[in-house]
């Protein structure tokens, strides 16, 4: 077992988990997604992608692309949540809604990264 493929994996999990617990709850309100999950989430995701640029597998590159497009997406839901209160009124609903599927968006990024992971992982033993 290489240590280094344990925290590769446990990096890229742990990203998803994190973006699944932001985006769980209810769309349009704001109060059931937390934003220091959101700041975990970010700070999670640039650590997979900077982990995954030293990674030279067949799969890498799109590995890499899944991390950049789930960077790109929370760190535009991040900013869309600043700009929204920085107007100093509550979010509406629709606001929130704007924050949330930006994240959801990072989700899929997620999720198609584990599944590469995955299939990576289980090509491995063959």
């Amino acid at each position: 077992m290489s240590t280094e493929r344990v925290l590769f994996a446990f990096v890229i999990v742990l990203a998803l988990t994190l973006n699944v617990g932001f985006v769980a709850g209810e769309i349009g309100e704001i109060g059931h997604h937390n934003v220091y999950e959101l700041f975990a989430a970010i700070v999670v995701n640039l650590i997979a992608t900077i982990m995954k640029f030293g990674d030279r597998s067949p799969v890498g590159s799109t590995m890499l692309a899944t991390s950049l497009v789930a960077d790109l997406q929370l760190i535009a839901a991040a900013v869309a949540w600043g700009v929204y209160n920085h107007l100093g009124v509550a979010m509406s609903s629709h606001q929130s809604a704007t924050v949330v599927s930006l994240a959801t968006g990072a989700l899929v990024a997620n999720v198609v990264s584990v599944v590469l992971l995955v299939i990576e992982m289980a090509n491995l033993r063959r």
